[in-house]
């Protein structure tokens, strides 16, 4: 059933996008070129909508007995909602913030959907009390966020969501979380069928509408697939979403430095930088892709480690992603304080041999 559910969303995903485009069009959902967008031409941007529709037809075919079911759906409406309105109206970042909030709430609230504690790697449980939903919030919001900052060029949402969804999916297999694999799998068909056309060069943007409800979706798998557990499986799914992770958080960083409002919008994203570096636009993306890909791996290798083991993952890990950020600009080209620690070291030793 499972496997006809998935060729059904697919297909569907692939039929009713050029439906959705000729839709946009005629209600207006389209995005003019501007000064900090890459595309040259008037693009329509409700193609998340497809995936969407798709997403609920699976779900509606598979019938999942379980009690967060209904909340997830009802938040997955809410949030894509949000995602239509700013579509077609732009709203300010305050509206669909309070949007973000109601879907995360949600689920928090119907599906009793919240971590409320980790098991220690040395022993006992960090509870975290009235922190739960707060974190919890912060967590659903945040990803959601961070798969809408992702979405700037063809194919790269879609991509990098696809393939956190392969990995969210594969760990929970390996975990015997059925219902994670079947709605994981589901929201992977709808969104390869939308890909089919959004991969460079475009016919149609997944808007809003689908950047918001992949990011969505997937902090929500993301949790109901680790929550409750041990320090190390909590950080898979950090692993897993390593590059919007990553990008949000050296957006942040930027915005910081530089005394601008977190809200903000820049040319300093991870695929601006590496397009400035003189990649073209699908080197870019599929370079991305093999860093998701790659974060995939590292989540399941380390799902497998021992404790030693993990924690010097994380680090080189942690290293790695510095260096990168440091390499390409991703702050600013005087943000550079890992490799002026490097060149310092290699400055001296080379003083030393001398």
């Amino acid at each position: 059933m499972l496997f006809l559910t998935l060729i059904v969303c697919f297909l569907l995903s692939i039929l009713l996008t050029p439906l959705i485009k000729k839709l946009a069009f005629f209600i207006g959902a389209t995005d003019r070129p501007s000064q900090r967008k890459v595309h040259q031409t008037i693009m329509p941007r409700l193609g998340g909508l497809a995936i969407f529709i798709s997403f609920m037809a699976g779900m509606i075919l598979l019938r999942p007995e379980f009690q967060s079911s209904v909340a997830i759906l009802l938040g997955c409406l809410i949030i894509v909602i949000t995602g239509i309105c700013d579509d077609l109206f732009e709203l300010s970042a305050k509206v669909k913030l309070l949007g973000q909030l109601a879907a995360a709430i949600t689920v928090i609230f119907l599906g009793d959907l919240q971590v409320v504690f980790i098991n220690l790697p040395f022993g006992g449980q960090l509870q975290f009390g009235l922190l739960s939903i707060p974190l919890t919030i912060l967590w659903i919001v945040g990803i959601t966020n961070a798969i809408n900052l992702i979405d700037g060029l063809d194919g790269l949402a879609a991509g990098v969501s696809s393939i956190a969804l392969i990995s969210i999916s594969g760990m929970a297999m390996l975990q015997g979380n059925v219902y994670v694999v079947a709605v994981g799998l589901v929201v992977l068909a709808s969104t390869l069928g939308f890909l089919f056309y959004n991969f460079h060069p475009a016919s149609i943007f997944m808007g809003d509408t689908g950047a918001l409800f992949l990011g969505f979706i997937i902090s929500v798998l993301s949790l109901l697939g680790f929550k409750n557990v041990t320090f190390i499986s909590f950080v898979i799914p950090i692993m897993i979403l390593g590059v919007p992770i990553f990008d949000t958080f050296f957006a942040i960083l930027r915005r910081i430095i530089h005394k601008k409002p977190l809200s903000a919008p820049d040319k300093s994203h991870l695929h601006h930088c590496m397009l400035r570096m003189g990649f073209t636009h699908r080197q870019t993306v599929l370079l991305i892709y093999a860093m998701s890909a790659f974060f995939g791996l590292v989540a399941v290798i380390y799902s497998q480690a021992r404790l030693g083991g993990a924690l010097l993952l994380i680090s080189i890990v942690v290293v790695l992603i510095e260096i990168i950020a440091e390499k390409i600009g991703l702050v600013s080209r005087d943000y550079r304080p890992l490799l002026n620690i490097m060149q310092t070291f290699r400055t001296s030793s080379a003083k030393d041999r001398s």
